[in-house]
């Protein structure tokens, strides 16, 4: 996957926005100015860190070599996942799409509301 489809993934996320707090390379992917996905486009291949739920990070981590503890994160809360092609597509949307619900769930119950509803719509 290259950087640019994968950005086209995650702005396809009700409300998400890319922007580069860190550096020109790094993309911090926000819903609502709360990140869900940081991205660098320098690492080849790519990675992207993803918030995960405490008891699944350590499964995904288990099972999967691509899936390693969120670089620069808090390492019980966010995975970093490596982009080489052993995880397929799926999966990495679903952590994804986990990452992002994850993210919402902590909004006022209206933001969260008319999140959930977009965010089902696209199932």
């Amino acid at each position: 996957m290259n950087y640019l489809a994968l950005k086209n993934l995650l702005l396809q996320f009700p409300t998400s926005s890319e922007t580069f707090p860190f550096d020109a390379t790094t993309a911090v992917f926000k819903v609502n100015n709360k990140m869900f996905a940081l991205v660098s486009k320098e690492n080849d291949p790519l990675r992207i860190n993803l918030k995960c739920d405490p008891n699944e990070a350590q499964l995904l981590r288990d099972m999967f070599e691509s899936v390693i503890p969120g670089y620069h994160m808090n390492k019980e809360h966010w995975n970093t996942l490596i982009l080489d092609g052993k995880i397929e597509f799926p999966l990495i949307h679903k952590m994804i799409y986990d990452s992002y619900s994850l993210v919402i769930v902590k909004f006022n119950k209206s933001e969260r509301t008319a999140l959930l509803k977009k965010l089902n719509a696209m199932k």
